[in-house]
């Protein structure tokens, strides 16, 4: 099996391609590639290519296009992840599981009961480290689509911003707001979704009540207790087998 790496300017017209300079890195100094050596090159929007080194220099590694490989297919619905920032390394799972999975977007939000603020957040890199994690999850998984990460909404915007055709919200089954089960969805497969999912201190209760009152349906996972960093990935999974998407 073909080492993967994330192309730049992957230019089917002219047959060429090259890496960045971090995927370079990992192909001559952890990987000891070299020139001739083949490996297989991806551009993050579906396509993929077996490819040749053809040149390995200051500038980079360049390589030449030999030919295109059948992408993994992609899931029907256009599912976004508007996940909560959880504590410390816990959200890069959270990331990894989801790329995995296949969703098309995540979308970092701050709530109320988040303990990381929107300050700390656009002034920081954490979005540019949830990156790196995404295109490490696509490579080992043999996805050749990367998830859009944004840099982070706080709540009381996205749930207004948002125009997924579905848009469901994770609750506890102990709020007030009564939840739907999950299976509710099954056979209304739409062309797009979204799935908020809260922080490890839950959603305060208004802002369940602006979510519903902004259209969105709350749903439950059932009676289980289920640890924060665990819950989208379990929700995604279920949601994808109810709308025969796995």
């Amino acid at each position: 099996m073909l080492p993967r790496f994330l192309a730049n300017d992957l230019d089917p017209a002219s047959n060429t391609a090259s890496l960045s300079a971090e995927e370079a890195h990992h192909l001559t100094h952890v990987l000891r590639l070299r020139f001739g050596d083949e490996i297989a090159v991806f551009d993050g929007n579906g396509r993929e290519y077996r490819a040749r080194i053809e040149r390995v220099n200051r500038d980079g590694v360049h390589v030449h296009l030999l030919e295109e490989i059948g992408a993994a297919p992609e899931p029907v619905v256009r599912l976004t992840l508007a996940q909560a920032v959880l504590k410390g390394d816990k959200m890069e799972d959270v990331v990894r599981d989801a790329t995995m999975m296949g969703v098309a977007a995540i979308e970092p939000i701050v709530t109320a009961h988040t303990t990381v603020r929107m300050k700390a957040l656009t002034e920081g890199q954490a979005a540019d480290r949830w990156r790196r994690i995404a295109v490490a999850s696509a490579k080992q998984c043999r996805r050749a689509v990367l998830p859009v990460i944004g840099n982070g909404t706080p709540f009381d915007e996205w749930v207004v911003q948002d125009t997924a055709e579905m848009r469901l919200m994770l609750v506890e089954p102990t709020v007030s707001v009564e939840g739907h089960p999950v299976a509710i969805v099954q056979g209304q497969r739409p062309g797009s979704a979204t799935l908020t999912v809260g922080p490890e201190g839950g959603w305060a209760p208004e802002e369940i009540e602006i979510a519903v009152r902004a259209g969105w349906m709350p749903i439950t996972l059932g009676r289980r207790t289920l640890r924060a960093d665990a819950v989208a990935i379990i929700a995604i999974g279920v949601l994808q087998f109810l709308w025969a998407d796995l």
